[in-house]
């Protein structure tokens, strides 16, 4: 029987007062996770389990089977993965955000907010070919990567990310990097000369490098459970996780890894992977997103979406015995902002066929549901 993990990213949410203490995926329409809950098992647990981080790289790996012992620290170089490009282990890779500073030199956004994503584009050519040191390569959007060698300094510098530091003075942020690395410090001040032409609306454009990596190989997916698996995704770093576990990845035309994704196009790749795969996990972005805009009415409309495009497509198209699982991998607060710890939703169930009764009381009970031979 093959296995389907629909992941939405930060599913898990703090009570909104607007909505009289409702998170968004109470608030949201979903019968089909409905009618896969009464057929089955709803509950909600935490995947990080307060013994990792709760970011993506850490929580999805997690679900996927990798031991915590060989979990990286940080994700960039699985980010990198996902465009096809490797580093030597005397290089290290860097996430690099185009952000916004207000006119007291704090954070005013970590996104690039007020920058169309052409401008965004625009401002990232305009930061290539600074340094013959460091490589910038543009992603999507305000999202960059900073290949240079190795240095001890950097690789273990503790920066906070963007996404946990609005309105946190930018000088203080990036103090310690800056002072580890001359290639660096240089590059921040070119960069942010360049970029000024694009200052708008009291805000000024920088880079903001954080979560240095190093290469690291991961155990291959089919070594750990003995079976074929594949993703569809946007999100560059679920694309390096199944990259760097020897999955199949499929991202398909039109999807952003925000809300507005094309949800019909995930739902028919899937479906095809399933053809070919043991395992599939088809990767929701736009949930964590919205959060971190502090948009929940946003995110409780893209759960619906998910619900009656994807989920209802599958449920009416795959005709197989399918094992199915709803989850999050961390909690992402659209009253702060931040990504959280605490419990996310998980439903379980069966499509086309009946199973065993689903036991959720930890993320263990997740990797067996979906990667063992059911009874």
């Amino acid at each position: 029987m093959r296995s389907l993990l629909v992941l939405i990213d930060g599913l898990g949410d703090s009570p909104i007062p607007a909505w009289q203490g409702q998170t968004p995926f109470e608030h949201a329409v979903h019968p089909a996770m409905d009618a896969l809950a009464a057929s089955g098992t709803l509950g909600s647990l935490s995947i990080c389990e307060n013994d990792i981080i709760p970011e993506s790289c850490s929580c999805i790996l997690r679900l996927l089977g990798v031991d915590k012992k060989d979990i990286p620290h940080n994700r960039a170089y699985l980010e990198l993965l996902a465009h096809n490009r490797d580093i030597s282990e005397y290089e290290m890779v860097l996430r690099c955000n185009l952000a916004a500073v207000d006119a007291d030199g704090r954070l005013a956004a970590f996104n690039g907010q007020g920058l169309t994503p052409l401008e965004m584009q625009q401002a990232a050519k305009q930061c290539d070919g600074i340094l013959k040191d460091i490589e910038f390569i543009h992603l999507s959007e305000y999202r960059n990567l900073l290949v240079m060698n190795k240095e001890a300094g950097v690789l273990n510098c503790a920066v906070e990310p963007p996404h946990e530091s609005v309105g946190g003075d930018v000088s203080a942020l990036l103090q310690e990097l800056r002072s580890k690395s001359l290639s660096i410090n240089y590059f921040l001040q070119e960069s942010a000369k360049r970029l000024q032409p694009f200052a708008r609306d009291g805000l000024q454009y920088i880079l903001y490098p954080w979560g240095p990596s190093a290469r690291q190989v991961l155990p291959s997916f089919d070594s750990l459970h003995g079976l074929r698996g594949g993703a569809v995704c946007k999100a560059e770093i679920v694309s390096g996780i199944a990259r760097a576990l020897g999955m199949d990845v499929i991202t398909p035309p039109n999807a952003t890894g925000d809300v507005d994704t094309d949800i019909m196009a995930k739902a028919e790749a899937t479906l095809a992977m399933l053809q070919q795969d043991d395992f599939v996990i088809a990767h929701f972005n736009g949930s964590d997103e919205a959060s971190h805009r502090y948009d929940y009415q946003a995110k409780a409309d893209f759960i619906s979406r998910i619900d009656a495009q994807f989920l209802q497509t599958i449920a009416a198209k795959y005709h197989e015995p399918l094992k199915l699982i709803i989850c999050g991998d961390h909690v992402t607060s659209s009253v702060t902002g931040k990504h959280g710890d605490g419990c996310t939703p998980v439903i379980a169930g069966y499509l086309n066929t009946t199973g065993h009764s689903i036991r959720l009381q930890s993320y263990r009970d997740i990797l067996d549901f979906l990667m063992k031979e059911s009874d």
